[in-house]
């Protein structure tokens, strides 16, 4: 295994590493450096937690040292990113990085004003890390100029072209200088994203990091069976008997995340939950508090935590299986980080079991199960030979209820009833 001093970084960026308390480069830092620094294009496939903000961050500030800015400063990096967390904290690692030198950098985002953000950028920056929307806002309104950048990084691609980017990438992409370096991480290498990286990356290596590798050994799996509505009750134990200091629970919606937030306070266990319904000053709050050990537990939807990377986090809870098989490999890699180990349990209700199967046929293993605990159900046990994706849901009981779609075509004829008697009461009026 190499260390910092073997991949070509500068006394002052090795100064700053080590101020952050690394030791060892991850597997993408030791791979993408290098190749950053000889001015190659990267496209790496990478979970968010292994490393890949100072994978680039660190030979950008390198390259970028090289240059004395004399004058006003253009936007020479360009990093785009999915969400608001990601952003605010990709910029928060180039400010830990760069302390030794003289790079400006500023964040730009939505759900916040821009008055602070424009007052930066007008005084000139080096560095610019930003969600789509509020890029292009700011392009729209003569306050971003992208003529002159050197470096553009498309983090989290996957998450970008789920979200519905793909048309503003496309858009950034054309304001951009065509001689320029590229980087494009993403968790997962679909075609369409394949695609979208051939279209702008000049012979790019890829660095490929694999969902299993990911996996570590380091983090416990288990899953445990049970019934939807004992799920509450379950974690409820779990955290209370293991005094949770710091764990992430995932939940498949917004909704979801707002009413566990509310029987966990009944039950005398601070949490908070971040969703894209909240505004970004209760995300960035939540956060803050979660970050700084206020609350023990944060609970968040897989969109609103991509990008979350905060130390010291011990257990992660998937309170709801993820859809996507992918998504469970994202959500265990928030524990488990810089070298320590983690626990990561997964709740598995009838309705859920094929996710589990496709879970299991990603990570190439069967995910330990735990039955020893009173909410135990043997039915939400997948069944041999089931294949992956959700199964159907149980029978309605209720088999006289009038289906919603007739429900709906019902009082569509009522409504319209309702209207034509209206119509010719007035014409009787009328005709009085």
């Amino acid at each position: 295994m190499s260390n910092f001093e073997s991949l070509g970084l500068s006394e002052q960026l090795l100064e700053s590493v080590k101020k952050e308390g690394y030791t060892v480069p991850t597997p993408v830092q030791e791979q993408a450096i290098p190749l950053l620094l000889k001015g190659r294009d990267v496209l790496g496939v990478a979970q968010t937690g292994t490393g890949k903000t100072a994978a680039f961050a660190l030979p950008v500030l390198q390259i970028m040292a090289r240059e004395k800015i004399q004058g006003r400063r253009n936007i020479r990096t360009l990093v785009l990113t999915p969400t608001r967390e990601l952003a605010a904290q990709i910029n928060e690692r180039f400010a830990a990085y760069s302390g030794n030198l003289s790079i400006y950098h500023q964040v730009i985002f939505g759900g916040v004003s821009q008055k602070p953000q424009v007052k930066s950028l007008r005084r000139g920056i080096d560095i610019l890390v930003a969600t789509p929307g509020r890029l292009l806002d700011l392009i729209d309104q003569g306050f971003v100029d992208l003529g002159s950048v050197e470096f553009f990084v498309l983090d989290e691609a996957d998450r970008m072209l789920d979200m519905g980017f793909i048309r503003d990438i496309r858009k950034v992409l054309k304001l951009l200088p065509k001689k320029r370096q590229n980087l494009l991480f993403s968790a997962t290498m679909p075609s369409s994203i394949a695609d979208l990286a051939s279209s702008f990356l000049n012979d790019a290596v890829m660095i490929d990091l694999s969902p299993e590798e990911i996996t570590v050994e380091r983090i416990d799996q288990s899953v445990m069976f049970v019934q939807k509505q004992d799920k509450i009750n379950l974690i409820i134990d779990i955290v209370n008997e293991n005094q949770i200091k710091r764990g992430i629970i995932f939940t498949r919606t917004k909704h979801g995340a707002n009413r566990l937030v509310k029987r966990l306070d009944r039950s005398g266990i601070e949490s908070a939950a971040i969703h894209g319904n909240k505004s970004q000053g209760a995300r960035t709050r939540a956060l803050a508090a979660f970050k700084n050990g206020d609350i023990p537990l944060l609970v968040a939807t897989d969109i609103a935590s991509r990008g979350i990377d905060i130390e010291g986090v011990t257990h992660v809870f998937n309170y709801d299986l993820p859809n996507e098989p992918e998504s469970y490999v994202h959500r265990i890699g928030r524990t488990a980080r810089a070298g320590k180990s983690g626990v990561a349990y997964a709740f598995c209700d009838e309705s859920e079991s094929g996710y589990l199967v496709g879970i299991q046929r990603l990570i190439g293993k069967q995910i330990p199960q735990f039955t020893d605990h009173p909410y135990h159900f043997p039915k939400a046990i997948p069944k041999p030979n089931q294949k992956p994706g959700k199964i159907k849901e149980p029978k309605n009981k209720n088999k006289n209820k009038t289906p919603q779609s007739e429900q709906n075509s019902g009082q569509r004829n009522n409504n319209r009833n309702k209207r034509t008697r209206n119509r010719r009461n007035r014409r009787h009026k009328k005709s009085d």
